[in-house]
């Protein structure tokens, strides 16, 4: 009789988690990262393979934060991957930005006309210094 209590809550975890990987991925198509990404690479044709890496990241996005696997892949490993996700999160917060039309809003406020490209650079290099800063002094800590 206990199993079926632990089928039915597994049943409703993975209904769960579905649910909110389907409300993620919608967001973020949403936001526009991915069609502006494939817009700016002049990639369409790739379409499907776009698709395909979306489900295959959020799938094992998912498995591994459930099940906590360790992937003994060195080092090389981590900084892909926390390249990759730093772009990501970079592409997400910039198109999110975008879309609230909150940079044209501050530029024009400050009466910035000349050199936007220049401010929205180092901006993102404050936000890498900053990130680096922090995982080198202080995730000795978690």
């Amino acid at each position: 009789m206990m199993w079926i209590k632990e089928v039915f809550l597994a049943l409703v975890g993975l209904a769960s988690g579905f649910a909110v990987s389907a409300g993620v991925f919608a967001f973020i198509i949403s936001v526009g990262v991915i069609p502006r990404m494939i817009g700016k690479t002049q990639t369409v044709k790739d379409v499907l393979i776009y698709e395909t890496i979306i489900l295959l990241g959020g799938t094992f996005g998912n498995l591994f934060s459930l099940f906590q696997w360790n992937v003994p892949l060195g080092i090389p490993l981590l900084v892909l991957f926390g390249v990759s996700a730093g772009v990501f999160t970079g592409c997400l917060a910039v198109a999110l930005a975008e879309i609230l039309n909150s940079f044209p809003i501050m530029f024009r406020r400050l009466r910035i006309k000349e050199g936007l490209g220049w401010m929205l650079f180092f901006m993102a290099m404050g936000k890498t210094f900053g990130s680096l800063y922090f995982y080198a002094n202080h995730m000795q800590k978690f």
